[in-house]
């Protein structure tokens, strides 16, 4: 199980262990990340599970979908890494991936 580390907005750092398989809005509630609310429980229509993923680790995921986008284009301050936590799928690869996360959902 790969550990990823969520960063809040204030630089609070926190590792969980994040089973492959599982997507990574699933870890950080699995995990106890706060700042990932969930509100849809991961069916991308919602964006309460909204992060930021930095390059090294942005250009090993797939691309976000249209549907994602759609969603993304709604969130509150968006940037080039942003990404739903749900639509990312945690895999053994991704051992030591930083998510930061935004100082607000809504």
């Amino acid at each position: 199980m790969p550990l990823i580390t969520f960063i809040s907005h204030n630089g609070e750092a926190r590792e969980v262990e994040a089973e492959s398989g599982h997507s990574l809005m699933q870890a950080a509630l699995d995990g106890g990340i706060d700042d990932i609310l969930a509100e849809c429980g991961g069916s991308c229509s919602c964006a309460t599970c909204h992060c930021y993923i930095d390059e090294p680790w942005r250009s090993k995921l797939p691309a976000a979908d249209d549907m994602e986008q759609g969603i993304l284009d709604g969130v509150l301050e968006p940037e080039d890494g942003s990404r739903l936590s749900c639509q990312i799928e945690v895999r053994d690869d991704l051992e030591g991936m930083e998510v930061r996360l935004p100082a607000s959902q809504y």
